[in-house]
């Protein structure tokens, strides 16, 4: 129900790949493969770029997070949802 709330709050970009309910992983590699297998028939260059925004969640401040859905007019109840996720959170590695 969250989830759902939050989706039509703050739609996804349509290239969004990660946090997404679809195999966002299967299908870049069925894309990649289709793209170098195109480019190998047609005899064309072709070049890959690979992203990986390191950390990005721990680089935005919780506060702007519950601002934007505040802004965005998500509901308080799901924006409490929220903010009690990020109160107090620690991360145990043993």
């Amino acid at each position: 129900i969250t989830t759902a709330r939050l989706a039509r709050a703050c739609p996804i970009n349509r290239r969004q790949q990660g946090f997404i309910s679809a195999s966002g992983c299967s299908e870049n590699l069925k894309m990649l493969q289709l793209l170098v297998k195109s480019a190998k028939q047609e005899h064309q260059d072709l070049g890959v770029v690979f992203v990986d925004i390191a950390k990005a969640f721990d680089t935005v401040c919780h506060q702007h997070i519950i601002a934007g859905l505040v802004q965005r007019g998500v509901d308080s109840h799901v924006v409490h949802l929220v903010s009690e996720m990020y109160r107090n959170i620690t991360t145990y590695i043993v």
